[in-house]
C-alpha cells in the first residue's frame, strides 16, 4: 500500500511544480485545492461519458475494446460489460456535482479500474489475438486509475474542510 501512496502523492505533487515530500495543505494551498477540485470534477464527466461510450468504442476500434470476434452485440458477456460501464458512467457524472460527497464510488472506480486493467494485461499477453487491448482499454483504465487517483488524493471529504 506504501508505494502507492507514494507514487499518488509524487505525481500530485509533481502536477503543481512542488517539491516532493512538501505538504499540500488546504490552508496554505488553497488554490490548488480549488483548481484540484476542478479538474476532479472534469475528468469524473469525462471518464463517465466515456464509460458509456464503451459500446460505440468497440464498432469503431474492436481490436481495443471488444474481447470477441464479430458484432459487440453478438457477445452477452459484453453487452453485460457495456450495462455495468454505462451504469457507473452515469454515476460518474453525478458524482462531479459534490466530489466529497460521492468519494467511495469515486475509489470504487479507481481501485476496480486498476484490477480490470491488471487483469485485462495479463489475458492480453496470454493471447495473440487479444494484442490490442494494451493499446486500447488496459491503458485507457490506467489512466482513469493514476488521473482520478492523484486527483481525489488528500481530499478527506467535508469533515475535514
Amino acid at each position: 500500500m506504501r508505494p502507492l501512496h507514494w507514487l499518488l502523492e509524487s505525481a500530485l505533487l509533481a502536477t503543481f511544480g512542488t517539491q516532493v515530500g512538501q505538504a499540500l495543505e488546504p490552508r496554505k494551498w488553497g488554490g490548488i485545492m480549488l483548481q484540484r477540485e476542478k479538474m476532479l470534477k472534469f475528468a469524473l464527466v469525462a471518464f463517465g461519458a466515456v464509460f458509456c461510450l464503451v459500446y460505440p468504442l468497440a464498432i469503431f476500434w474492436p481490436s481495443g475494446w471488444a474481447w470477441h470476434e464479430g458484432s459487440p452485440a453478438d457477445s452477452q458477456y459484453f453487452m453485460m460489460i457495456v450495462g455495468v460501464y454505462a451504469t457507473l458512467g452515469v454515476f460518474l457524472i453525478r458524482a462531479a456535482s459534490n466530489p466529497s460527497a460521492h468519494r467511495s464510488l469515486i475509489w470504487f472506480t479507481v481501485w476496480s479500474s486498476a484490477v480490470h486493467a491488471g487483469i485485462m494485461a495479463s489475458q492480453s499477453f496470454n493471447n495473440d489475438m487479444h494484442r490490442g487491448h494494451l493499446l486500447g482499454d488496459v491503458p485507457a483504465l490506467l489512466l482513469v486509475t493514476i488521473v482520478l487517483g492523484v486527483l481525489l488524493h488528500g481530499d478527506k471529504g467535508p469533515a475535514a474542510q
